[in-house]
């Protein structure tokens, strides 16, 4: 990932909400069509997703599992309120903005509702980041204070010295001597705190996105948004209860698990099971052992999953009733074979970071294998031309999104431009096509678009077929430059245990993609590889892929 400097240069004034905040004119329009989307002026996020649930009887229900730890309503509300009096005690409060770097664990979940609790404002960053790209988002956000894991401190100590206004690391798990150990702030404090009274409209959080396609930006989420998405997509697509047990893989750090894992089990009672990073053994064992029933993963993880021997024999996995996938499209194959070996539905997504969870989903027993599904109960989804114009159904367009959540950069005017768009309308770039029936087929990225001779090639539909022959496990298409046609159709294709790589396997796979798409969307280059880039969140990174092309092209020039 190409970076901006980290240094802050001579700015010496801290940002402000407002100014960090796009222009009200650029705000996406929101709004509120279901009865529980109408909150009060006054809305804590934490007051909803955990003292109501401790005060409220369930005091006594398990809320977190981790390994062998169980931790109650009860027993997490009393640790959060002694951490957020901790942290007060340290000069944290209302306003502040925090970094959190720690992997999928307790006291993550603690740190972030004491935050909301207190009104500081958490700012999320994924374990895998290095201390360049960490140091980019301390500058950006200029958070003051971090939590950080002791074991993943090293790449955040290396960008504290990029990055002045980060002046406290308070260390969770493996604190050294000398350090403000998290645990410490806990210790001797109160366990009652009183909830700041903050606004529906103040800010929560502020989420960056994975760097997919370029800089990270900071998406900007207030208390409202938060609760939107689990009054509506977890309400109505997930229909969550009490009894149910929420797990998966996503870090905690990215909004895809900071709600799948934290705000919607806990917005209805239910519990949630963190894991550490995601192997298939392990995910499958940890929905046996706790008994999930709804579970968040990546289409490749379900993929990786199905690879295991004797999947469904090995491990009872009876206690799922509803898997869910988001990041990349979900293939009507990977979809047909969890539901035949798993037992459980697989519902298809599409969210974004900008708009904090999903937008368009699958239904239970509504399922369309290789479409995204319809819009979410509360959001307005269509299909747009580059002028705003609504297409006529069957025809691929822009998706744009209108809903109770939406977009806003943080200090990036010129991008909150592009993707609000259209008198409010949240535009992802995602190019979809909308049946008669409703249902959202994705196509592509509007940048995944390969244009060559003058003909238009989506690229993820040559890679679903690609994937569909029996020695390729995945495949990434991009432009590759071309003297002739300006680009070509290349493909990196990564192959099954126990398939070679030739130049005959080559040959095959063009012919397979021509025998089942019009000829000229065949990959001319094919290039076989071990693993394709992809980010933290399961992204595959085709901007990676695409400089590598144009990289090489200028390579072959004169």
């Amino acid at each position: 990932m190409l970076l901006p400097p980290a240094s802050q240069g001579s700015r010496t004034r801290m940002t402000t909400i407002e100014e960090g905040l796009p222009s009200r004119d650029l705000f996406p329009e929101r709004v509120y069509t279901l009865p529980e989307l109408r909150y009060p002026d006054r809305l804590n996020v934490a007051r909803e997703l955990l003292d109501r649930n401790a005060d409220g009887g369930r005091a006594g229900r398990p809320a977190v599992f981790a390994g062998e730890q169980v931790l109650t309503y009860g027993e997490l509300q009393k640790k959060v309120n002694r951490l957020g009096n901790g942290l007060r005690a340290l000069g944290l409060d209302r306003g502040s903005r925090v970094l959190l770097r720690m992997p999928n664990v307790p006291e993550f979940v603690i740190t972030w509702l004491a935050c909301q609790k207190l009104g500081i404002i958490t700012v999320g960053t994924m374990p895998m980041l290095r201390s360049r790209e960490l140091a980019y988002i301390v500058n950006d956000a200029e958070t003051t204070a971090a939590v950080v894991w002791g074991g993943i401190r090293e790449e955040l100590e290396k960008a504290q010295r990029e990055a002045p206004t980060l002046k406290r690391l308070i260390v969770a798990g493996e604190p050294k001597p000398g350090d403000v150990g998290w645990q410490d702030l806990l210790d001797g404090q109160p366990e009652r705190l009183a909830v700041e009274e903050t606004g529906a409209n103040d800010v929560a959080m502020i989420a960056y996105t994975s760097g997919s396609t370029g800089v990270p930006k900071g998406c900007v989420h207030f208390h409202n948004d938060i609760l939107a998405s689990a009054d509506s997509y977890a309400r109505y697509v997930l229909t969550p209860s009490e009894e149910d047990r929420f797990g998966g893989h996503p870090t905690l750090a990215f909004t895809f698990g900071t709600g799948g894992l934290m705000v919607f089990p806990f917005r209805f009672g239910a519990a949630t099971v963190l894991m550490g990073p995601f192997q298939p053994e392990t995910m499958l064992e940890t929905i046996r052992r706790y008994r999930l029933s709804v579970c968040f993963c990546a289409p490749t993880s379900y993929k990786l999953m199905l690879r295991v021997p004797e999947m469904e024999r090995r491990y009872d996995l009876r206690s799922l009733r509803l898997s869910v996938s988001a990041a990349e499209p979900l293939p009507a194959a990977t979809y047909e074979e969890w539901v035949k070996r798993a037992g459980s539905e697989l519902l298809d997504g599409i969210g974004s970071t900008e708009m904090f969870h999903i937008f368009i989903s699958s239904l239970a027993s509504q399922v369309r294998p290789g479409a995204t599904g319809v819009p979410v109960p509360g959001y307005d989804c269509r299909v747009v031309d580059e002028a705003g114009r609504e297409v006529p159904t069957g025809t691929a367009g822009l998706v744009a999104i209108k809903g109770p959540t939406g977009c806003r950069y943080w200090r990036k005017p010129e991008r909150q431009a592009e993707y609000v768009r259209f008198g409010g309308w949240n535009i992802t770039g995602d190019v979809y096509i909308k049946d008669p029936d409703g249902y959202f087929t994705y196509q592509c990225r509007s940048d995944d678009m390969i244009v060559s001779g003058g003909y238009k090639i989506p690229g993820p539909e040559v890679e679903r077929v690609l994937d569909e022959h029996p020695a390729v496990a995945e495949s990434a298409v991009v432009a590759s430059p071309d003297e002739t046609r300006g680009y070509v159709v290349k493909a990196y294709v990564v192959l099954k245990p126990g398939r070679a790589a030739s130049e005959a396997l080559a040959a095959e796979l063009q012919g397979h993609v021509k025998r089942e798409l019009a000829p000229y969307k065949y990959p001319r280059r094919i290039e076989f590889v071990e693993r394709l880039p992809r980010t933290e969140t399961g992204k595959i990174r085709r901007v990676d892929l695409r400089r590598q092309e144009a990289e090489r092209a200028r390579g072959r020039g004169p």
